[in-house]
C-alpha cells in the first residue's frame, strides 16, 4: 500500500533553513561586534601607553633642556671666572714687573756703568746711561741678555762725551741709549731656603747701582 504524506513539509524544511540562516547572520553580527570591541579596546590601550610614554618623553626633554640651559649658564660662569682669573693673574704679573726689571738691572750694571735713566712702555724698556768705556757698555749689554726678566737688548746709541772736573782732570765718557723687552713670568728674587743670602747679595747689588747713580750725578753737577 503507497502512503502519501498530504502535510506541508516543504514550507517546514524552507523554515528550518531561514532559522539557522537568521541565527549564522545573528552569531556572525553578534561575534564581529565582540571583535570589534576587543579591537578597539585593544586599539585604545595601545594608543593610551603610547600617550602615556609621549608624555613621558616629553617630560625627559623638557628635564633635558633645563639641565642643558643651567650647564650653558655654568659653562658662562665659568669662562667669566677664568677670564678675571686671567686679568688678576695679568695684574699680579704687572705688579711685580717694575722689581723684576729693577733687580736684574741692578745685577747686571758692572763697574764703569751709570744709568740715567729707564722708561717702560708696555713690554718694551728703554735705558739711558753713560759708561766709562765701550768696553763696559759691551759687558753691561751681555749682562742684560743673560738676566731672567729681560730679553732682545738692542743698544740703539752710543757717542762720546766728556765730563771735565778741572782743567787737569778730564774724564772721557760714552752716553749710550737700549731698548730691551720684558720677559713674561719670569722669577721674582728667591725669599725661600737661602733667602737672607739672596737677599743680602741683591741689597748690596742694589746699594752699589745707588752709588753708582749718585756718582754719576755728582759728574754731572761738577759738569754743569
Amino acid at each position: 500500500m503507497i502512503l502519501i504524506n498530504l502535510l506541508p513539509h516543504r514550507e517546514e524544511i524552507k523554515k528550518q533553513k531561514q532559522s539557522a540562516f537568521y541565527a549564522t547572520v545573528g552569531f556572525s553580527f553578534v561575534l564581529g561586534v565582540v571583535l570589534v570591541g576587543v579591537i578597539y579596546v585593544a586599539t585604545q590601550h595601545m594608543i593610551e601607553s603610547q600617550t602615556a610614554k609621549n608624555r613621558m618623553l616629553k617630560e625627559e626633554i623638557s628635564g633635558l633642556d633645563a639641565k642643558i640651559k643651567d650647564i650653558s649658564t655654568l659653562s658662562r660662569d665659568l669662562e667669566a671666572l677664568k677670564a678675571r682669573q686671567k686679568a688678576v693673574e695679568s695684574l699680579q704679573s704687572d705688579r711685580n714687573t717694575p722689581v723684576r726689571l729693577l733687580n736684574d738691572l741692578a745685577k747686571s750694571t758692572p763697574d764703569g756703568v751709570y744709568l740715567t735713566s729707564v722708561k717702560q712702555s708696555s713690554e718694551q724698556v728703554v735705558i739711558a746711561g753713560v759708561a766709562t768705556s765701550t768696553e763696559r757698555v759691551s759687558e753691561f749689554l751681555r749682562a742684560v741678555g743673560g738676566a731672567d726678566s729681560i730679553d732682545a737688548p738692542d743698544l740703539t746709541e752710543i757717542k762720546v762725551g766728556n765730563v771735565s772736573a778741572n782743567v787737569r782732570d778730564q774724564r772721557r765718557l760714552f752716553d749710550f741709549h737700549m731698548k730691551v723687552r720684558i720677559k713674561a713670568n719670569s722669577p721674582l728674587p728667591d725669599a725661600g731656603v737661602g733667602g737672607k743670602k739672596d737677599g743680602n747679595k741683591y741689597h748690596q747689588t742694589r746699594q752699589k747701582a745707588s752709588g753708582k747713580a749718585a756718582e754719576k750725578s755728582h759728574l754731572n753737577t761738577q759738569k754743569k
